[in-house]
Order: structure tokens, then sequence, then C-alpha cells
């Protein structure tokens, strides 16, 4: 395990995504947060700027940091959590991967990029040995985290796809108002209401999902094979991703088996015991009600880390599974699994 702290730095940290990493950042035993970022209120204490709107109030420790401009000219770190817009992101993390800060990117702009790794910690920590065909272009570095549904889908997967293979994969997901940002969605437009459609995230959730699930070969990611069919919709729920998956595997699957495979599924950051690594990725719960995002959506040994799962199932034939998924979109699906992407990079000796 590190032997030293690491400074880190938040670009966009009033937004919900950059308050969640200021509240898991708030006595983490390997990263001090010594510098906060947005493109207005600069100057100003970080604690009287931010409309602090995810429970709690602003860190004592961190109330007094002054915004400063996303310059790597003006700021102190080792490590940068990017919670830019896609556009800011795109031009302002190579920037900081040239000056040879390690960046870890919240943002779309790069997830597809060859050269970037887009990872899951428990899924494919093996992908960040792309880091080496960035060495000469920039000092530091720059890895990808998926989006919050990918990331909440990729977990159950995982250990089906091990077990069974995968040949298509149909999700329809539910996901909370929080993951459109503050203010987001204007509360007469979802109030008492869904919205069957959220631009571009059923393409991310193809995209991503089947460059996460390749393998690495010859330096490049040979992306997965297997059909993606997503429709992703908003619903009224603070917190919380819900996602139904329909599973068509290459191999007929034991429904009981495939809860035991996820119950004991561990990766890397398990193995590693890294501090925002919960015991269990993923919590199967055997009521035929569960998940539910407002009992369910803080699940694990580190609250919000794990994906609950639930309603495990035969599908129409023997070579098919179902399942009901859901994660906090801004702690798993966002900034916890961003600083558990970082203590990974630290512990495996990147940074």
């Amino acid at each position: 395990m590190p032997a030293r702290t690491y400074k880190v730095a938040v670009l966009g940290a009033r937004g919900l995504v950059g308050q969640w990493f200021a509240r898991m950042l708030s006595g983490h035993p390997w990263f001090k947060l010594t510098a906060v970022t947005s493109h207005e209120a600069v100057g100003a204490k970080y604690g009287k700027s931010v409309k602090w709107v995810i429970g709690g109030s602003v860190p004592a420790e961190f109330a007094e940091l002054e915004l400063v401009e996303s310059d790597p000219k003006r700021i102190d770190a080792d490590i940068v959590f990017s919670a830019l817009p896609t556009e800011a992101a795109r031009k302002l993390e190579p920037e900081f991967a040239r000056e040879g800060f390690a960046v870890v990117s919240k943002a779309a702009a790069y997830r597809l990029d060859e050269r970037v790794p887009l990872v899951v910690p428990e899924v494919n920590p093996d992908h960040l040995q792309l880091l080496e065909a960035q060495r000469g272009s920039w000092d530091g570095l720059l890895v990808a985290d998926p989006n919050c549904t990918t990331t909440i889908l990729a977990l159950p997967l995982k250990p089906v796809a091990d077990a069974y293979g995968v040949r298509r994969v149909v999700v329809t997901t539910l996901q909370a108002a929080s993951g459109a940002g503050y203010p987001g969605v204007p509360s007469l437009d979802l109030i008492d209401n869904v919205i069957p459609y959220i631009a571009g995230e059923e393409e991310k959730v193809r995209d991503e999902l089947l460059k996460i699930m390749g393998s690495l070969r010859g330096g490049r990611v040979e992306w997965a094979h297997f059909e993606v069919a997503a429709t992703c919709t908003r619903v009224p729920v603070l917190d919380g991703h819900l996602e139904s998956v329909y599973v068509e595997t290459e191999k007929p699957v034991d429904p009981a088996e495939a809860v035991e495979l996820m119950r004991r599924f561990r990766g890397r950051p398990q193995e590693l015991k890294l501090p925002t690594a919960p015991e269990a990725p993923l919590v199967v719960l055997e009521g035929e009600d569960r998940p539910q995002p407002r009992l369910d959506r803080m699940a694990g040994s580190v609250p919000g880390m794990s994906v609950a799962v639930g309603r495990v199932r035969r599908g129409p034939s023997e070579r098919s599974l179902m399942f009901v998924a859901l994660g906090h979109n801004l702690v798993r699906g966002a900034a916890g699994s961003a600083l558990l992407l970082a203590e990974l990079l630290a512990a495996e000796g990147y940074v």
C-alpha cells in the first residue's frame, strides 16, 4: 500500500459529482484534497460558494479552500479528479496529463479513445496496461471512469459473462433525477411522470459496456462482440439507478448458481483492500420486491459502493438470465467509482 499521502484536486467541484468527491475525500487515508476548481466564483471560499444539496454540509476541512481556475499552472496536486462538462474536459484533461498529473475523469470526452483505459476496477483492471501507450504523449496519465449506468450494469454482468459467456444484453433503466445534475430536469417535467429518453445515454451504455468487457490484445482493447440494446428513462427518484436486465448466454444458466457467483464475486480492489472498496461489490437480495432505490441505494460495507441485485431468474430459455440491478448513481456510479480507480492506480504503482 502507498507509503505517502497524495495531493488531489477536483475540477468542477461545485456540481453534484464534485460535492460527492469532497464528501468521500473527507478523512481519506491516502488522499488529501488541496485544490478545488470552478469556472465560476474563482477566488471564493468553497464552503460559501457551493450550493450543497447532497445531505449534511460541506466538510469543515475543505470549507476554506479557495476556488481556482482549472489551470494546471495553478494547481498543486498529484491526482486530478475531473467532474467537468464534456467539452471543457476535452480541452483541459490532456493539458493536465501533459503537465504530469494523473487525471481520473468522470467526463465522457475520452472514454472511447483507444489510448485511454475505461475501467471499472473490479471488472477490467488489466486495461490499465493501456497507460504504457500514453507515455510518449504525456508526462502524466489519463484514465476514464464510465457512465454511471454502464458501471451499474457491468458489475453484475461480469461474473455472468465469465461463467456462461454473453450473446446479447437487453437493459431498461429507470434513472434518478440526480443523474441529470443540478438543477437537472424541471420538476413539472418529472413529477408524476417518466421521461422515456435521455440524450446520448443508450449509445453510451452500449459502447462503453463493449469496451469495458473487451479483451486487451496487442496494446489495444478489442471490444466485446455481443449485442447490447438499451432503453434509458428518467424517473422521479432522487438517487439510485434501477436497471432491468435480460442476458442471453452462450451456455445454459442455472439461476441459483448465478446468484452464488454474484455473491462470491470479488475483484482487484477487494484483493488489495483498497479504502473505498466494499467487501462485496454485489449484494444479492432475496425479497421478491427488491432492490428498491429508497431502501437499497446505499448498499455495501462502504455505503453506496455495492450494486444491489435482485429478482435473479431464468429467462425464456435455458440460455438466458434476468435480474434487476440498483446502484447509487453518484457514489458507485460517479465519485466513489473514480475514487476507487485512483486508489487502484496508487496501489499498483501507476501514480
